[in-house]
């Protein structure tokens, strides 16, 4: 396990990324998923010289019922088929949640159905009220997203209301 920043990537590790996460997610991953895991930091498992499991926490801006809270949002949380059911997750989520425990307001992610148990079991909170972004044009209701989006509260945060996020191109969570 280790933790480095984006800009830190070497070549390779930046082409066996995108491989791993296909591996992971099908055809489900896509450019704009990818964009979205960069920036920030990487937590990363490696095996072999070969990554087998990742996760990334990228700095964004979110209002939770007007609030403004730094978030350490959580992206590309996956683990090689190959390697999976070994605590490779539990062991980058936890690095995960070290990092957004010294550095956020907030955690915060998107996760599909199957994933949730995960995230739940570890104290993350699915969002209970709705959910929106903030587009150019303002402020615009996400009800596809309400109840897949979870937060990991660090500071006194209110988890009620509308919990709104910046803009981005592909999915907004």
């Amino acid at each position: 396990m280790r933790t480095v920043h984006t800009a830190d990537l070497s070549a390779g590790e930046r082409a066996q990324l995108p491989t791993m996460l296909r591996a992971a997610f099908g055809d489900r991953f896509d450019e704009h998923d990818l964009a979205h895991a960069l920036g920030g930091l990487h937590v990363l498992a490696e095996a072999g010289g070969r990554i087998i499991g990742h996760a990334a926490v990228v700095q964004r801006s979110l209002l939770a019922d007007g609030v403004p809270l730094r978030a350490g949002y959580v992206e590309a949380v996956a683990v090689h088929p190959d390697h999976q059911r070994l605590g490779y997750a539990t062991a980058i989520m936890d690095e995960v949640e070290r990092i957004i425990r010294a550095a956020y307001d907030i955690g915060a992610l998107s996760a599909a159905a199957a994933a949730a148990g995960l995230y739940a079991r570890r104290g993350w909170v699915r969002w209970p009220g709705t959910t929106a972004v903030l587009t150019p044009k303002g402020a615009r209701p996400t009800p596809r997203d309400d109840g897949s989006t979870y937060v990991l509260p660090v500071a006194a945060v209110p988890l009620e209301g509308v919990l709104t996020c910046d803009f981005r191109s592909g999915d907004v969570w």
